[in-house]
């Protein structure tokens, strides 16, 4: 169980100081019991003190790293059961399963798949960040190929193999790019934990069930290998989540070490719409990685949309620079649009004016991330917020008319921003998938008279 706000405040010095940054020692144990401070801003906690609060002051969830470097990925540290509660930090990663039993030629290209598998949506590029690698024949040469071939492409791994010869053959120039090993189990976690911690690479644990694999962890942290990924056993949907549930209500609310560490899942569907639904799922809860066979791109983009959705901090809402952008290669007589800077707002209103087959001039307001409505509902896309953005903008020198384009949701705007603002103001469609008929019916260029 967790140490209480009082068990933390009985080893403290009491001297209510403040130097902590709280004014009393009661308050300080609040704050050690909550995660919100660490031991060490306590200028006088006795070497016992930090020593008992050390293990109270560790993440519920221990946070683990994989990969290469330039392509690090990170897993576990959550806070929170709910998204709603706070948010969700290090999105879950994907891997796709690569047997190994193929030609040196299949293998390349497969991995080449794998390492194209990225998608620019709402401006940030999302993709599949890793390969498990699994050993189907026991031959340690091929492995240690085909795992030498996947990281010279600098793919994060997972090797896959329940023999430690076969995985410890395919190390011996990889090992610094920290792959994820797999799997510790009752048979073999001495030799596995032994090689995870010889090479500084994380490690899988699996057991046949919950109370085997906190048995498990609970050994090979013993021997100094910590940084741990686990695996239940658990086969199926049902199965899975249930797992997966319990291991993370375990870690968050009864504190329980042994299980405290990321975990995996296997998407073990076959349809390919039942692999997007049951990885999508793991994705909502909580797999840390979720490996899956043979994803095609439209079942990595699915994925990936679902993964960028959860873990989207639900307080701060994708956003973009506000300033001008240009949409296609506009000119001096190419349309000014007014939008706001939340993501989606923007790169749909990209989108329909490319269909549109006209270039134009975006001026991109700061509303914090906030859609049209909802940002003039909060005052923060207002006919001053937006007569203050077309000023500080260089559009007066971009374009060689006065006249700006403004969402016909807020309409109402039009007649103020055209006073404090010198522009002609034009009240476009309500949704911008109108852009095209307005475009062809309402913006002629050829009669957009130029300044004088």
């Amino acid at each position: 169980m967790p140490l209480t706000a009082l068990d933390i405040y009985k080893v403290l010095p009491k001297t209510n100081c403040g130097e902590c940054g709280v004014p009393t020692c009661l308050a300080f144990a609040m704050s050690l019991a909550t995660k919100k401070a660490a031991i060490d801003a306590c200028p006088y906690a006795t070497d016992d003190a930090k020593a008992t609060l050390a293990g109270a002051a560790a993440p519920p969830i221990r946070l683990v790293s994989i990969g290469p470097e330039a392509q690090c990925i990170v897993m576990g540290n959550e806070t929170v059961l709910f998204r709603h509660e706070e948010t969700f930090y290090h999105p879950t990663a994907i891997a796709v399963r690569i047997r190994t039993d193929r030609s040196p030629e299949e293998l390349k290209a497969e991995f080449e798949r794998v390492q194209a598998m990225v998608f620019d949506r709402v401006g940030q590029y999302v993709r599949v960040e890793m390969v498990a690698l699994e050993d189907v024949d026991g031959d340690p040469g091929r492995f240690a190929a085909a795992a030498a071939l996947a990281d010279g492409m600098g793919l994060a791994l997972m090797l896959m193999s329940d023999a430690p010869a076969v995985i410890e053959s395919a190390l011996a120039g990889i090992s610094a790019h920290r792959p994820l090993l797999y799997a510790a189990t009752a048979d073999n976690w001495e030799a596995m934990a032994a090689l995870a911690k010889a090479r500084a690479c994380p490690l899988v644990v699996r057991g046949k069930d919950l109370d085997e694999l906190a048995d498990l962890t609970r050994r090979i942290a013993a021997l100094g290998v910590t940084d741990l990924v686990l695996d239940s056993g658990a086969r199926g949907l049902g199965a899975t989540l249930s797992d997966l549930t319990q291991i993370r209500r375990l870690a968050l609310r009864r504190q329980f070490r042994p299980l405290g560490y990321p975990a995996m899942a296997f998407v073990t569907a076959q349809d390919p719409i039942d692999q997007v639904t049951e990885g999508t799922a793991y994705l909502c809860k909580y797999a840390g990685l979720v490996v899956t066979d043979g994803l095609q791109d439209w079942q990595a983009l699915a994925m990936l949309t679902a993964r960028q959705n959860i873990y989207t901090d639900p307080q701060k809402p994708i956003q973009i620079e506000p300033g001008v952008r240009a949409i296609g290669k506009p000119d001096a007589s190419s349309p000014v649009l007014i939008t706001t800077n939340f993501s989606l707002t923007y790169f749909t209103v990209e989108a329909d004016v490319e269909a549109s087959h006209t270039a134009a001039w975006a001026l991109i307001v700061d509303t914090e991330g906030q859609s049209v409505l909802t940002a003039w509902a909060a005052d923060k896309f207002t006919a001053e917020t937006i007569a203050k953005a077309l000023a500080a903008s260089d559009l007066a020198d971009r374009v060689t008319h006065r006249k700006a384009v403004l969402p016909g949701g807020v309409a109402t705007l039009s007649g103020k921003l055209e006073e404090l603002s010198g522009w002609e103001i034009m009240v476009g469609p309500r949704e911008s998938a109108g852009m095209t008929m307005f475009m062809r019916n309402r913006w002629r260029p050829s009669e957009v008279a130029p300044t004088s």
